[in-house]
């Protein structure tokens, strides 16, 4: 039986930011490709990748895997592109900012960057067609390869210019790859009209790499960000600029480190409002953290105990910072804000029979 909530939040409008194309591969379709590929992995261990436990692994050797032994064809990627979409239109997520990584295609995969981006474009459009999402692309950094490797792969993105890829951003492990590493690629970025977000304070790691990245890097947004919680002089700065920070409540490594009973009164994103940040909930790798859209949203009030107007600002943070254009950011917010206000009157009159009425 849904409860209230969870119907809720399905229904809301949502806008999704931060999100993996190779961490929202269907679990099936990861056999399927993986048969296909003749890959060297077993179902038992595609089946491990799947497996969200109470301290969750990490999701970097599924995302690996996909690149060295499963995608071979653009047809691939074109397939997992439009089964994400697809995915997230049924949680009525009605634009997408989604991350790929050309370097680990090209160089693992051996399909080319302008072959596979056109593959995913396809599927851009094929799901605008028959799902009535919007999706772009984010061509991201993988900060585990070299800062060559960074302004190489920006380059391509310069050279092959489509409408559908609007920034670049930057992933994989932040250990011992500081954001400074790639200052040069995000300035070839910025030069080049792409819009730039990076992955920081992910992994535990300084609240001085979030300032790195807004500072050196100058990205428009940041994804994660939660350290910054331990500088709120600077933390307080950011809610003066008005940056949003694109957050996961199914983030792995909190849910690996605090202790079970404190997770959700612990984890950063709970205090980040009350610095005055301004947040937006996201799946980040949806089928690997075993979460849907409509789950990351409820978890904002199940697991951090936000209320039903803080979710509205959350939906309004991600139409600010998403990267459209000013006309449609005006007509969307209007939309968006007359659906939600909508399923919110509804809710309030409600006699939900399996959780108790809406936070106000």
């Amino acid at each position: 039986m849904t409860t209230w909530l969870e119907d809720f939040c399905r229904a809301i409008p949502k806008v999704e930011l931060h999100c993996h194309l190779l961490g929202s591969v269907r679990h099936a379709t990861f056999k399927v490709l993986a048969h296909k590929a003749k890959a060297p992995l077993s179902d038992a261990e595609i089946d491990t990748f799947y497996i969200r436990g109470e301290k969750p692994v990490g999701v970097l050797k599924a995302l690996r895997a996909l690149d060295a032994h499963l995608l071979r064809s653009p047809d691939d990627l074109h397939r997992i592109a439009y089964e994400y979409l697809e995915d997230a239109a049924a949680h009525n997520v009605r634009y997408a900012e989604f991350f790929w990584n050309p370097t680990g295609t090209a160089l693992r995969s051996g399909i080319a960057y302008p072959v596979a981006q056109d593959a995913i474009v396809r599927a851009i459009h094929n799901a605008q067609a028959d799902c009535g999402i919007v999706g772009r692309l984010v061509a991201a950094i993988d900060r585990e390869a070299s800062p060559a490797a960074a302004l190489e792969m920006v380059g391509w993105v310069a050279a092959n210019r489509r409408d559908e890829v609007v920034g670049i951003g930057i992933d994989y492990s932040e250990v011992d790859h500081p954001p400074e590493l790639f200052a040069d690629a995000y300035a070839a970025a910025r030069r080049a009209g792409l819009k730039t977000t990076a992955h920081a304070g992910e992994f535990g790691m300084p609240w001085t790499n979030v300032k790195t990245v807004i500072e050196l890097l100058k990205v428009d947004r940041v994804d994660h960000g939660y350290t910054i919680v331990d500088a709120p002089d600077y933390a307080r700065r950011c809610a003066e600029r008005g940056i949003v920070f694109t957050v996961v409540p199914t983030n792995s490594y909190y849910l690996r480190t605090l202790a079970p009973q404190r997770w959700a009164l612990d984890h950063p994103i709970r205090r980040m409002p009350g610095l005055g940040l301004r947040v937006h909930p996201n799946t980040d790798d949806p089928t690997l953290h075993r979460v849907t859209p409509t789950q990351a949203w409820q978890k904002m009030v199940d697991d951090f105990g936000f209320s039903i107007e803080d979710l509205r600002g959350f939906m309004l943070n991600g139409l600010d910072s998403a990267w459209i254009d000013a006309g449609t950011r005006r007509d969307w917010k209007a939309e968006h804000l007359e659906a939600f206000d909508a399923l919110a009157a509804s809710a309030t009159v409600a006699s939900p029979s399996a959780s108790s009425p809406p936070p106000t």
